[in-house]
């Protein structure tokens, strides 16, 4: 990477996240004592990026569901099945967003709508933008770092086991990670 970019309208516009070098991911606790990581692997997305005034920025995510890895063959295709996902009948997720908040700084909370199983709720996610580079490429890139926890029993995603010891084996908090690198189109 070369030196950042120096002013903010050189930096706004649209951007598309780069697949090869951005994780959409997740964190779910499984069986009350440790925590399962995944993400997925096919998705599309662009973003408008205002970087004089952040609150006119912009993003859509478009996530194949079908892509989720965990790690771990037969968990990915049970979460595939209509106990968790049902891919046959929804097989993307997305996400339109709202408006932008600024909270300080480089931290933004990125509101909007996502849909999972069909069913949208509205979200929050907060993010920091960790810079901007030129690539070796002469690609102008953003990285942004974000979280948001939802409850997957808001998007009917309700299947569980009970335990022996009690509790049960899928928390209902899931974690959404996001690690972007973003190419100005």
């Amino acid at each position: 990477m070369t030196a950042p970019a120096t002013t903010t309208a050189d930096l706004s516009g649209t951007y598309i996240l780069d697949p090869t070098h951005t994780r959409l991911g997740f964190v779910a606790r499984h069986a009350m004592i440790t925590k399962v990581r995944g993400s997925f692997g096919d998705f599309e997305a662009t973003a408008t990026l205002d970087f004089t005034d952040p609150t006119k920025s912009a993003a859509n995510v478009t996530i194949q569901v079908a892509s989720i890895d965990t790690g771990q063959a037969q968990r990915d295709e049970h979460l595939r099945t209509n106990d968790f996902f049902d891919v046959p009948s929804f097989p993307t997720w997305t996400f339109i967003s709202t408006s932008v908040q600024v909270k300080g700084g480089d931290e933004f909370a990125l509101h909007g709508d996502l849909t999972i199983k069909g069913v949208s709720q509205p979200i929050s996610i907060d993010f920091e933008h960790v810079g901007t580079a030129t690539d070796v490429y002469g690609n102008l890139r953003a990285g942004f770092e974000g979280r948001a926890t939802i409850n997957r029993k808001d998007f009917g995603v309700t299947w569980n086991a009970p335990l022996e010891a009690g509790g049960v084996l899928v928390g209902e908090k899931i974690v959404l990670e996001f690690d972007v690198s973003a190419i100005k189109s």
